[in-house]
């Protein structure tokens, strides 16, 4: 590694923020000089490289209509920049995106090119190099690509060291630059009703609508909600995917990093949706045709005339709506509080079901459930010792 080289790479570990690259196969080399010196962790959160066609569909969620190409390589980007702001919590952090055609041990048709992007929070830079035909080897190009995206990922981090780049007479990159779009903020926003979580931190606009919806304000998640879900998805036999609501009728709605920090609890264990619909009326219209699995404790507040400034009419028409909607409720008990137990008004009792006791039973309310789970957490770090 050339002194150069090593003085960029040092000076982009010491700057701040974290990042995360994803890459079709160009562009691992510069990944790896950035993990081979020290004070990588620092840095690097995740270095992603679906390199066959199927791994860069499933890693993007989409097929792209061509896989080199500058779209691809924001679409990238995008979901790196996703994968990082999941893992970092609240940190700055960067998304870097890259897909190359570079030349191989078969002649090709098009241009040896790459397209590389840098995402975040306020832009977006993508630089795209047409290298030179047959004018290097597979080892030049990757060099010159190495060098670039160095470069770039040195300009996101506000680094002003930078490395010389090979590039012939004729060639030279071109940068483009772009405003991000935010799902978070568009929702905080107004823009955006609604917006899924996968499973892997992906986020997405326009993810297929659940079929059924644990919502919850998952402050902390507990146990409580784990088995819910799994009980309700056997007693259904479909998936059950959780829903948070950034707008709360008593609260000023959750900032970025807060619906960032509670999205990370959910992080490989399941889906889960962040809407701006406070009340079951409002989920109805933005996931018609849904089972919602509440608990007892809920079900209660959805009956009861005091949560609808003390109308039954009100009430009703709430009702009324989640049916039109083709929605209804399945809720699990517990001791204190039965299904027979709710007042629910007759015209409505059809929208209300329960998990038998055999398949789900709650000993305890899910108030103090949470209380359980935030205590745990908050003695946890003691336990272990530093």
């Amino acid at each position: 590694m050339s002194p150069e080289t090593l003085a960029l790479i040092d000076a982009i570990h010491r700057s701040p923020g974290r990042c995360v690259l994803a890459m079709t196969g160009g562009g691992t080399g510069a990944a790896a000089l950035l993990l081979s010196v020290p004070g990588g962790s620092r840095k690097i959160l995740e270095v992603a490289v679906p390199y066959q066609e199927r791994a860069v569909v499933e890693f993007l969620g989409r097929r792209p209509t061509q896989f080199c190409s500058v779209p691809t390589s924001r679409a990238l980007a995008v979901r790196a920049y996703e994968r990082a702001a999941w893992l970092a919590g609240g940190e700055r952090v960067l998304g870097i995106g890259c897909t190359s055609s570079l030349a191989t041990d078969r002649p090709k048709r098009g241009d040896h090119r790459f397209h590389l992007t840098c995402h975040a929070a306020d832009r977006i830079e993508t630089y795209s190099l047409i290298l030179h035909k047959d004018a290097r080897s597979r080892e030049e190009e990757e060099a010159v690509l190495d060098s670039v995206l160095l470069n770039a990922l040195a300009a996101a981090c506000g680094v002003s060291e930078r490395v010389p780049v090979a590039l012939l007479s004729d060639e030279s990159v071109h940068v483009e630059t772009e405003a991000p779009v935010n799902l978070v903020s568009s929702l905080l926003s107004g823009k955006l009703p609604a917006f899924c979580a996968s499973v892997d931190g992906q986020l997405s606009g326009d993810a297929p609508r659940p079929s059924a919806l644990l919502p919850g304000a998952f402050e902390p998640v507990h146990e409580g909600h784990w088995g819910l879900a799994a009980a309700a998805s056997r007693f259904l036999s479909r998936p059950v995917v959780f829903e948070l609501s950034v707008i709360n009728v008593d609260k000023p709605p959750l900032p970025a990093a807060e619906i960032r920090r509670r999205l990370q609890q959910f992080t490989w264990r399941a889906p889960l949706w962040i809407t701006r619909a406070p009340t079951f009326a409002d989920k109805a219209a933005l996931f018609p045709g849904v089972v919602f699995v509440v608990g007892a404790d809920t079900a209660e507040r959805i009956v009861a005339p005091r949560y609808y400034q003390g109308s039954e009419a009100c009430m009703a028409t709430a009702l009324e709506h989640v049916r039109r909607q083709g929605c209804r409720f399945l809720v699990a008990c517990r001791e204190t509080i039965r299904l027979e137990d709710l007042s629910i008004p007759e015209a409505y009792r059809d929208l209300f079901s329960g998990i038998p006791k055999a398949d789900f039973w709650v000993p305890t309310s899910s108030t103090a459930l949470r209380e359980q789970a935030a205590s745990a957490q908050t003695v946890a770090p003691a336990e272990g010792g530093g």
